[in-house]
């Protein structure tokens, strides 16, 4: 049913140029206040989302992976960039948890190499028949090079100790020069398949977090890493490579890593070449957030996250060589284990529903106010989190759909792209300050009301979210925006939502009673129900004087996009 407010539209348009929504009921007697300047121009609006990655490579190719990389290509035009681990693990390309093997390397019983590109080519090629771009992992150590081969596959279940993953595929290699050979000759073949201009366009790193994924010291790190690059120089000169995707990026001995990694690359020896300096031609670190469970209620923690990327930030800004490099947070999430359920888990009951999709967009917005910070080349954000292919519905792990039904925080990407063109400033009397959030998180007695705003051409987009630390419902709130500048008389309004009763196909799962086994209309209802919904149809607004005031009510963990179009 229509709200009032909508029936008396047309009525208020021809008195005024506000524009009035109503869901549900507003407990704040004075409306939040945003004001968005489209001729303000701050830096452009950088697809910095449009990155992804998990832990199980063979999920790309498997039914449901193959569903959600198809969406996630759709979500804007351009490249989307994917990440995984385990490229080079040995193995018969059986999926599980917290792994995966493509059998690259093997060798003959005179310890000649054996090269496999067969389940690679399966993960790159349904990347690039998409129009996707692989982040290439160079790693991990396959078992006929490790220097402990044995116990080498792991059975890491939800709940048991993270250690019992770090098996032979963690150590260096008992040979660097066929390790340098193995990459060269994965990359020779990458371009023979795919053709030199698109690997050119590709980024590659060596290994993830080596501080605890890597079995050596650190220089043992740095000639695994110069060995790689020489491989890969070699087959490509013109290949684009970097790293290092260190964890915890705040702390001081990761800093110390990170430190040490890119005065290694731009004046240490190389182990492999015997010259000075390393390729480096862009830098990885990784950035989590810290949730708790407290009295039975979720609280999300995601200053620790900004503060990792705050510090990356500045490390990056602190060295001309690589003030300018493409920097990528190899991993941008609420917290560090995508297979840990809630099960065994409960402080990751978050994932299911509105919470990670409005700290997700409360979160991308902070990231873009710390690129202006900085002054850096920040080129993407990687959203650990995908798809686990034949587990039980919506059982609470970080991914992007559920048994190929997409969960609310995919719509928050699909909101990302249809924002365009140029960041614009944004105003609001709701929105915490970065300092704070940086600080203390969001966890005052009112929740933070923000928006990211941008506009191209004949187009502008405004994200308004309402989002606090504590993972509780609440009612709606009033929120007047105010768009100044728009350079057009008359405007199409579409107003997307994602809240309790749009763009959620966790509420409607729980209304069909959480049916594990849910017969094929109930799954096309779920299906529907995960799309990006709009609140009501498209709106013909007259702009006065260029500027335009549209008043909304929006639930806390809700997320709006107001997209205008001339």
């Amino acid at each position: 049913m229509k709200s009032p407010a909508i029936r008396i539209f047309t009525a208020i348009l021809l008195i005024s140029c506000a524009v009035h929504y109503s869901f549900g009921q507003s407990t704040n007697p004075q409306p939040a206040k945003i004001t968005v300047d489209l001729a303000r121009k701050k830096a452009p609006m950088k697809p910095v989302w449009a990155w992804f990655g998990y832990d199980e490579p063979n999920y790309t190719y498997m039914k449901d992976g193959k569903k959600l990389l198809t969406e996630i290509a759709a979500l804007s035009e351009g490249p989307k960039y994917v990440r995984a681990h385990s490229l080079l693990v040995t193995g018969d390309g059986e999926a599980a948890l917290k792994w995966g093997s493509t059998n690259a390397y093997t060798e003959d019983v005179h310890g000649n190499p054996i090269y496999n590109w067969k389940i690679i080519d399966s993960i790159f090629d349904t990347y690039v028949k998409r129009g996707m771009k692989p982040f290439a992992q160079i790693g991990f150590m396959p078992q006929a090079l490790s220097t402990h081969p044995e116990p080498y596959k792991h059975h890491w279940k939800p709940g048991d100790n993270y250690d019992l993953i770090m098996t032979g595929w963690a150590y260096p290699p008992k040979d660097y020069n066929k390790w340098g050979e193995l990459v060269y000759q994965w990359v020779k073949h990458s371009v023979e398949r795919y053709g030199k201009a698109e690997v050119e366009s590709w980024y590659w790193e060596v290994w993830n977090e080596p501080a605890y994924y890597f079995k050596g010291t650190r220089e043992e790190f740095f000639k695994l890493y110069d060995y790689a690059a020489a491989g890969l120089k070699r087959a490509l000169p013109t290949a684009k490579i970097g790293g290092m995707n260190v964890a915890g990026t705040k702390s001081k001995k990761s800093q110390e890593y990170l430190n040490e990694f890119i005065q290694h690359c731009l004046t240490g020896t190389n182990y492999a070449t015997g010259k000075t300096g390393s390729p480096l031609e862009l830098l990885s670190f990784h950035a989590k957030g810290e949730p708790k469970l407290i009295n039975g209620v979720v609280l999300m923690d995601p200053a620790p996250q900004l503060r990792d990327i705050a510090t990356g930030f500045r490390i990056a800004a602190s060295y001309p060589e690589t003030k300018n490099l493409p920097l990528i947070i190899g991993e941008s999430d609420p917290e560090g284990c995508a297979a840990c359920g809630m099960a065994t888990n409960p402080e990751n009951a978050y994932r299911n529903g509105t919470m990670y999709s409005s700290y997700t967009a409360a979160t991308f917005a902070r990231k873009y106010e710390l690129e202006d910070q900085y002054g850096i080349n920040f080129k993407g954000a990687v959203s650990w989190s995908f798809e686990f292919e034949n587990q039980p519905w919506f059982y609470g792990f970080r991914d992007l759909a559920t048994n190929g039904v997409d969960k609310p925080v995919l719509n928050v990407f699909r909101m990302f792209g249809k924002m365009s063109g140029d960041r614009v400033a944004v105003q609001s009397n709701r929105m915490y300050s970065l300092k704070t959030v940086m600080d203390s998180s969001i966890r005052g007695p009112q929740t933070d009301i923000g928006a990211l705003a941008s506009k191209d051409n004949e187009t502008a987009a405004v994200m308004i979210w309402n989002y606090h630390d504590e993972d509780k419902q609440g009612p709606a709130e009033a929120v007047n925006l105010v768009i100044e500048h728009v350079p057009a008389k008359l405007v199409t309004m579409t107003h997307y939502r994602i809240d309790s009763n749009h763009s959620n196909s966790y509420e409607v799962w729980k209304k069909m009673g959480s049916p594990q086994s849910p017969s094929k209309t109930q799954i096309a209802t779920l299906e529907k129900a995960g799309q990006l919904e709009t609140m009501g149809k498209d709106q013909k607004l007259t702009v006065k004087e260029n500027q335009l005031s549209i008043n909304i009510n929006l639930p806390r963990q809700g997320v709006s996009l107001i997209k205008l179009d001339w």
